[in-house]
């Protein structure tokens, strides 16, 4: 069989750059001991990330629609190794923030503009089917961003753990710039002012908007629950070391597995029936991740990344379909709601670990889900209307 290096690219990108947001969380309970501070205080390495993207992705939408789709990807790309670098030589937490709020200021051209290259060069039965293979490599890069930094900061420290991180991003940069062609379908926007306008018609599209709603729901839960299980696991009676924290995010492996399907499902029974439908059996993961024996936490971790995967795989497929003019800033827009999600969720979830500990992170964490599904219900139609 004949290898489809247009795959191969997209599946790259959501690798390496999945792989760059996540790396610290397995390295969390060990740098808040290094430096002596909270685990809300060093969780802010993640937030900073998120919010950075989170004010960005709008805008890297426009410039795409402007700019072209593969010269910004690969810019990114390559850019974004050099914060990754400086983490490595970083003496205090606020540096190590820093640096982590400029990562995520480079990270939106990759996100948002992949997304609206699928959207273009794919044919739209296609689309879903595409975007679920970069959720699936993004979920795959989000694992090997916690595992690898967990393993090598036991042997060797944090900092040559992040050197790792930059040289795997920049191998996935090389390939991007081999491998993904040049758009052919991309029709250039007449300028930001014009791009501006589109991103305004978005916000009429409601059911663009109602999935912009769902993404927000679905990196809060992330954030939350990821961030803070690593405190959970590292803190008696599990006590676990870095690797260990690190080999818990095999449970991502699920979402690897399961998102490639996404169109098929799709095609079968329909967005509306397959988001209510997951978004049930996330409530159960969620459910089990208030139980003590292990094995059943690592079940609700699992339950809870398969489902959250499916449920971004489905939503972003959702909103290239929904626009058909200017999908990157649609797409930008989606992002940022996706990312403000993540931000506002590790910023809650912070305040009510200290507040309640693990019981007040997971009901938040079910209270959105819960409204997640409202949305999915109430709003979402089977076909995407365009306006």
């Amino acid at each position: 069989m004949a290898i489809d290096f247009r795959r191969l690219a997209v599946a790259a990108a959501g690798f390496s750059t999945f792989l760059h947001l996540y790396a610290p969380q397995a390295l969390l309970p060990e740098l808040a001991r290094e430096f002596g501070v909270s685990a809300a205080q060093i969780s802010v390495m993640i937030t900073a990330s998120t919010l950075a993207i989170a004010l960005t992705a709008p805008f890297t939408g426009a410039a795409a629609d402007v700019l072209g789709r593969k010269r910004l990807i690969m810019a990114a790309m390559f850019a974004v190794t050099v914060p990754v670098l400086m983490e490595t030589v970083a003496t205090a937490p606020g540096t190590l923030i820093f640096w982590r709020f400029i990562e995520g200021l480079l990270l939106p051209p990759i996100f948002t503009v992949v997304l609206a290259y699928v959207g273009d060069e794919w044919p739209p039965a296609e689309v879903v089917g595409v975007a679920g293979l970069y959720v699936s490599a993004s979920s795959l890069g989000g694992f090997c961003g916690r595992l690898v930094p967990g393993i090598i900061g036991d042997v060797a420290g944090w900092r040559y753990a992040f050197l790792a991180i930059a040289a795997i991003g920049l191998a996935g940069a090389i390939v991007v710039a081999t491998k993904l062609p040049r758009e052919k379908r991309f029709v250039r926007s007449e300028g930001f002012l014009a791009s501006g306008r589109q991103m305004l018609r978005h916000l009429r599209n409601l059911q663009l908007m109602a999935t912009c709603a769902v993404g927000f729901g679905v990196l809060f839960n992330f954030i939350a629950i990821f961030t803070y299980v690593s405190f959970r696991l590292a803190a008696p009676p599990y006590n676990f070391t870095p690797s260990l924290l690190g080999a818990v995010f095999f449970t991502y492996l699920v979402g690897a597995v399961a998102t490639p399907w996404t169109g098929r499902v799709v095609m079968r029974y329909g967005r509306r029936a397959l988001m209510i439908g997951v978004i049930s059996v996330w409530l159960v993961g969620l459910a089990l991740l208030l139980a003590s024996p292990l094995a059943l936490i690592l079940i609700g971790l699992s339950l809870c990344a398969g489902c959250g995967m499916l449920c971004q795989a489905t939503s972003t497929g959702y909103v290239t379909a929904s626009a058909n003019e200017g999908r990157s800033s649609a797409i930008g827009l989606y992002v940022s709601s996706f990312y403000i999600g993540g931000s506002v969720g590790g910023v809650a979830a912070g305040a009510l670990w200290s507040a309640a500990g693990w019981w007040g992170v997971v009901a938040l964490s079910a209270a959105v889900v819960a409204m997640m599904g409202m949305i999915v219900i109430l709003v979402w139609s089977a076909k995407p209307v365009r306006r």
